[in-house]
């Protein structure tokens, strides 16, 4: 962590050395939640009470914050919860550089949200993980959250507004939610 936060120092100098700090866009975030939850919880609490860690489909693996800065153009210290993922990154930086983004894709821009604006909802993301032994899948369809562990297991629901940690799951309470994050983890 010092280590990245000199570098991403070293970056930042040299852009403000070159002249470039104030018509640049720097982007920041992690591919995923802290890698080794107990060691993680115990020394950092990086996952900031979220369950999971890196390789995981729960908030802690998934959920990172992400840094923006653009001077004039990304308003300071403005916060936004809008979900959003790398396969937003194509769209994005290509509605800032004057080009259309591949047609098929998943991504959406985010250009609205990093300027301040009201942003276009999507329906849902997806995420899915395989390894050697299962598949398992997560939808975040606006404040719901759906995970299930292995392909054609349960579906465990989750309110993110009301409990982002994943502690309570609620899929017995809402089977129309679950039936349509069933149909999203079918389809995509």
């Amino acid at each position: 962590v010092e280590r990245l936060d000199a570098d991403v120092g070293r970056v930042m100098s040299q852009l403000s050395a070159l002249g470039l700090d104030r018509n640049t866009l720097v982007l920041f975030a992690s591919d995923n939640g802290a890698g080794g939850e107990a060691v993680n919880k115990g020394r950092f609490g990086s996952q900031g009470g979220l369950r999971g860690a890196k390789g995981s489909l729960r908030e802690g693996g998934i959920r990172v914050p992400q840094i923006a800065r653009w001077p004039g153009r990304v308003p300071a210290g403005r916060t936004t919860e809008f979900p959003t993922a790398f396969w937003d990154f194509l769209p994005t930086a290509a509605e800032l550089a004057g080009a259309r983004a591949p047609a098929g894709i998943d991504g959406i821009s985010i250009v609205p949200t990093l300027f301040g604006r009201p942003q276009e909802q999507r329906e849902y993301l997806y995420w899915e993980r395989l390894d050697p032994k299962r598949l398992t899948r997560a939808v975040r369809m606006r404040n719901w959250k759906g995970y299930q562990e292995t392909a054609g297991g349960p579906i465990e629901l989750y309110d993110l507004e009301s409990d982002p940690a994943e502690s309570r799951d609620i899929a017995g309470e809402h089977p129309q939610v679950v039936a349509r994050i069933r149909k999203i983890m079918d389809e995509a």
